[in-house]
Order: C-alpha cells, then sequence, then structure tokens
C-alpha cells in the first residue's frame, strides 16, 4: 500500500475528529468558485460592453439617453425612442401579466382539484419552452392580425377609446401587440413562482384565519399573501426582467420604427430590438458603438431593477419580521 492511500484516511479522520467533512469542504469550495465566477463573467461582460461603447459615451455624452435622433447617414444617434418602447412594452406587459399570474397560481393551488391543476400547471409552464422567434413569428402572422381586427377597435369602442395612446388606425404591429406578446412569455414565470409560494404558505395559517371567523378570500388576502409579498414582488419584478431583455420577438412584433408614437396602435421600438435588428448591418464605428451604448443602457435598466427587487424584499422581510 502506497503513502497516499495511507495518508488520505489519516487525513480524512482528522477532519472528522473535528466536525469537518470532506465533503462539505468540496461543496464549499465548489459554491464559492462558482459564486465568484459567476461575478467575474458578469464584470467582464460589462467591461466589454462598455469599452466598445466608449467612443459613443465620449461623443454623445449623457444627452444620449433624452436624444430622440437616429439616423446612421448624418451620425446622429438617441436612445430615447428605444428606451420609451423598452418601458412602455414592458410596464404594459407587467400590468397585464401580475394579476393574471397570480390568479393562474390562486386557481392551481386554492380551487382546481388536483387531477387539473396539474396538466393545467404543466401547460402554462410549456409557455416558457417556446422560443422567442416562434412566438415572434406567431404573433406577427396570426396574433396581431386579430389584435388589429377585434381587440384594438373593441378598446377604442370602450371609454378607454378617448385616451390618446388607444387613438389612430388599428394595426397588426406596434408597440400594444408586442406588450401582448410580452405579456404571453412573462406569465409562466411569474405564475409558476407565484404558484411555487403558494404552495409554501403553511397550512396553520390559513387554517388558524378560517377558525377566527374569516372567509377564504379573506384568509387568502390577509394570510396568504402577506406571507408570500416578498416573493410575489421578486417573482413579478424577475418577470419585468425578461421583458426589459427580449430581442427577437418584439423585434418581430414592434414595427421597427425610429420615432416615438403618439399611439400604442402605432409601430415604434426598443432597446433589445434595435440591438438585435442593426448591429450586424452597421456602416460605421459610429454606429456600432453607439448600438452598444444601448446595450449597456439596457444592462444599467436590468441591474437596476435587479437591485429594486432586493430592496423591496428586504424590506418586506424586515416588516414581516418586526410584527
Amino acid at each position: 500500500m502506497t503513502t497516499f492511500e495511507h495518508a488520505a484516511p489519516e487525513v480524512d479522520s482528522d477532519l472528522r475528529r473535528h466536525g469537518i467533512r470532506l465533503g462539505d469542504l468540496l461543496f464549499k469550495g465548489i459554491a464559492i468558485l462558482a459564486s465568484l465566477g459567476a461575478s467575474v463573467l458578469l464584470v467582464l461582460i460589462a467591461w466589454q460592453i462598455f469599452d466598445l461603447a466608449w467612443p459613443a459615451i465620449q461623443s454623445f455624452g449623457l444627452s444620449f439617453i433624452w436624444t430622440e435622433a437616429w439616423d446612421p447617414v448624418k451620425n446622429q444617434f438617441g436612445a430615447l425612442i428605444f428606451i420609451y418602447g423598452t418601458v412602455v412594452t414592458a410596464g404594459i406587459a407587467l400590468l397585464i401579466a401580475t394579476p393574471l399570474s397570480i390568479a393562474i397560481a390562486l386557481f392551481l393551488t386554492e380551487i382546481a382539484p388536483r387531477r387539473v391543476a396539474a396538466p393545467i400547471a404543466t401547460m402554462v409552464e410549456l409557455l416558457a419552452a417556446i422560443p422567442s422567434v416562434v412566438l415572434g413569428l406567431w404573433g406577427i402572422l396570426v396574433f396581431g392580425p386579430w389584435v388589429r381586427d377585434n381587440l384594438e377597435p373593441w378598446i377604442q369602442a370602450t371609454p378607454l377609446g378617448a385616451l390618446p395612446v388607444f387613438s389612430g388606425d388599428p394595426s397588426q404591429s406596434g408597440i400594444f401587440v408586442a406588450a401582448l406578446v410580452l405579456t404571453i412569455m412573462i406569465i409562466p414565470i411569474t405564475s409558476a413562482i407565484c404558484r411555487e409560494l403558494f404552495i409554501r404558505v403553511p397550512q396553520e395559517l390559513t387554517d388558524g384565519a378560517l377558525a377566527l371567523g374569516s372567509t377564504r378570500w379573506e384568509a387568502i388576502r390577509g394570510v396568504m399573501f402577506a406571507y408570500a409579498a416578498p416573493g410575489i414582488v421578486a417573482a413579478v419584478l424577475l418577470g419585468l426582467g425578461r421583458a426589459f431583455g427580449e430581442a427577437i420577438a418584439v423585434n418581430q412584433t414592434i414595427g421597427n420604427r425610429n420615432a416615438i408614437p403618439t399611439s400604442w396602435f402605432e409601430p415604434g421600438d426598443s432597446l433589445g430590438s434595435k440591438i438585435a435588428s442593426e448591429y450586424v448591418g452597421a456602416t460605421s464605428v459610429e454606429q456600432a458603438s453607439s448600438i452598444l451604448y444601448l446595450a449597456a443602457i439596457l444592462m444599467v435598466i436590468s441591474l437596476v431593477t435587479n437591485l429594486l427587487a432586493q430592496f423591496i424584499v428586504v424590506r418586506f422581510e424586515r416588516a414581516r419580521r418586526a410584527v
């Protein structure tokens, strides 16, 4: 038997005498390396994007953010059109998807029988497996014409039609259609997380509320929502981050117009869509650098969204512990 074979059991037994397991040390080391690797990778990606965008940052400065022009021929570039499209499409998608996702999660956990809930949950989650390019094609070829011929005329016939954002001629591609496609894309993520949160609410809490005379809805509103609130906020903001970063499906449905639309039915553009559609065909260093500047802005927006999610979750946790 070799010296190494004698030494290995002795080292392992020595670690065990001190309450340390070799497997635990290996797991801790791998976890630390993985987290450090992810952090380093994020820093490298950010550094590379900002380095490539530096010529545009030097040329346009912060005024790039509120400049509306985008003219490669005259080398005039600005991000306002695309920031507007990104924020509006993601905001509409979040406004529609949040109540739908929570309702789906409540139905699957509190109302539907188990034999019905399982297949419905699987079908909803399978929406997340549809490639964005396929969903974008469906959006422009099938969903867009339906929205143009049915949904948008119906909205204009309601009191909402008096609002300027719902004026103009219905269109099969535009801000509104892109927002609805984004809604379909973020519902599976948000509803799946909310469903897991509702399942993990301790049964004794809701039983106690019912025993004290609360109705089923009062128990859900006062106990389940309060217990799962931090997770719900995180799920909603995770969906928002997904909506901010989507490029292909939005590029196929938003219309790709370099102007801020007066109506949500009109074509527009977004940060992700512009980056995906124009970077490969950039004809000058200024144009390529400006597109990377858009990417840097999108990265900052996503980072701020994630930090906001962490801040809100921590505040909810502190408030819940103080009660």
